[in-house]
């Protein structure tokens, strides 16, 4: 069977995974940060609307 890095030197795997996992945290945040906004209202104007008529009764028919 071969050594694997995780029982060879546990405190070294330890820190490689957290630097790996920050790395992998950074890249999402960045990713999120950099991606375009959309210019348009449409989904504020929709969710305005969604407000203004939460709790009224609306005909069915």
């Amino acid at each position: 069977m071969m050594p694997t890095f995780h029982s060879a030197d546990r405190p070294t795997h330890r820190r490689v995974m957290v630097v790996g996992l920050l790395f992998c945290a950074a890249f999402v945040v960045i990713s999120f940060w950099l991606r375009p906004q959309p210019d348009d209202g449409r989904a504020l104007v929709k969710a305005d609307r969604l407000v203004r008529t939460a709790g009224q009764l609306q005909k069915a028919n």
